[in-house]
């Protein structure tokens, strides 16, 4: 039986006008009265996943959320953080240096603001702040405070132009920090112990379950590791191939509740059969 299902949002959880289908919020639902644990596993800010939490009734005690890729884990009813992973003011410094190397733009978050460092701003940033519902800073590197924790730092540029960059990233770089391409716009940096797969992990453990017993559920390269790591690995229908690859399961697109049929066939299905037997 599985314990714990980890859910990623964007091309997951919801369809491409942002909603949660209904058939997704019944079964999720379904599947909590069952005693699963549901947590949404997301790269976004906490702020942003906080209206699909609502929606979800995800905010009650012991209900957990896991953002930034898996550098930010609360307990969604009082708020305690259960782990931080945070970059700093030299991992700021270093990688503005190299977007203006690059010429491809950056921006990066606290816990609940999202900060450019560019006059001219970006229109991936503006659709990073909007997406989020929360507030946007322009502030120039030097005005940055030291002591700033920063659980992400995103390079967003045009698809064509942000592969160019992804290639010519230096090795450090990419030995430095785990980097993942959420979208084909966003390329995003953070702790090099963060990513979804531990982040599930580490809550599994302290949840006291098994690794067998987790299914995680999602569509893109900063899910890999989290879909990797599960006893369940799901992939949507709308999944890039690399996800598909590892995945133990495809299911629908996220236009077609795919969610909603994974939960159904690999959770939900086997516990009637058993509740029949009896």
């Amino acid at each position: 039986m599985y314990k714990l299902i980890a859910i990623d949002i964007d091309g997951t959880l919801i369809n491409d006008y942002h909603q949660v289908p209904e058939d997704v919020k019944s079964t999720i639902t379904e599947a909590k009265k069952l005693g699963i644990k549901i947590v949404l596993c997301s790269g976004r800010p906490i702020g942003g996943m906080r209206s699909y939490i609502e929606v979800l009734d995800l905010n009650e005690a012991e209900d957990y959320a896991i953002a930034y890729n898996g550098a930010f884990v609360q307990a969604t009813k009082n708020g305690d953080i259960i782990s931080e992973l945070s970059l700093g003011h030299n991992d700021l410094v270093k990688l503005y240096g190299l977007s203006l190397e690059l010429n491809t733009p950056m921006h990066f978050f606290d816990i609940e603001s999202l900060y450019t460092p560019n006059s001219n701003i970006s229109e991936y940033t503006v659709v990073e702040t909007y997406l989020n519902k929360i507030p946007l800073y322009y502030r120039e590197i030097k005005d940055i405070p030291q002591d700033l924790s920063i659980p992400k730092i995103m390079y967003i540029d045009k698809p064509i132009k942000l592969t160019e960059t992804i290639r010519s990233l230096p090795k450090d770089i990419q030995e430095t920090y785990t980097v993942v391409q959420s979208a084909p716009y966003f390329l995003e940096f953070v702790h090099p112990s963060a990513s979804k797969g531990n982040a599930v992990k580490n809550l599994a453990n302290k949840l006291g379950i098994k690794q067998e017993e987790v299914m995680c559920i999602g569509d893109n390269g900063n899910d890999l590791s989290m879909i990797t790591y599960a006893g369940c690995g799901v992939a949507m229908g709308n999944a890039i191939p690399e996800v598909k690859a590892v995945a133990d399961f495809q299911t629908r697109t996220n236009n077609k509740s795919g969610v909603a049929y994974a939960i159904e066939k690999i959770a939900l299905e086997p516990i009637r059969a058993l509740s029949k037997q009896d």
